[in-house]
């Protein structure tokens, strides 16, 4: 893997980021608009994905950057709950939910690739260099 210097650079930050965009654009929907508290926590969760690699990365420690990996692993399961009650509610439509669903376990097999590479990598991070 070559040196990222930058979290932008990360695909699964840019990953989550689209899914971010995604998600923001269905709760803009006439038929969702009314329901606050699932707008609040689809936007807050899938946010959550791509700030939670962005700190972790940040934090220049591998062991740090897996937790909070894993955090946005669990943000993406987060967000395919709620993605569930969308279409439960037919906020969206099949469609919609498949795109989006299929795109959150997208990021999540290569927010778990990049823990495993980590763990296995062996390297502890810039913020252990001397």
């Amino acid at each position: 893997m070559s040196t990222i210097k930058r979290f932008e650079d990360l695909e699964i930050w840019q990953l989550a980021r689209e899914i971010s965009k995604d998600i923001y654009k269905i709760t803009y929907k006439e038929c969702i608009k009314y329901d606050f508290s699932l707008i609040d926590q689809l936007r807050r969760s899938s946010g959550s994905i791509m700030d939670n690699i962005a700190e972790g990365f940040e934090r220049d420690g591998n062991k740090e950057f897996v937790q909070f990996l894993s955090i946005a692993k669990g943000s993406s399961g987060e967000t395919r709950s709620q993605l569930h009650r969308a279409l439960d509610q037919h906020y969206i439509d099949d469609s919609e939910y498949k795109f989006l669903y299929n795109n959150l376990i997208n990021v999540s097999i290569k927010i778990k690739n990049m823990m495993s590479y980590l763990k296995k990598s062996g390297l502890s991070g810039d913020k252990f260099k001397k």
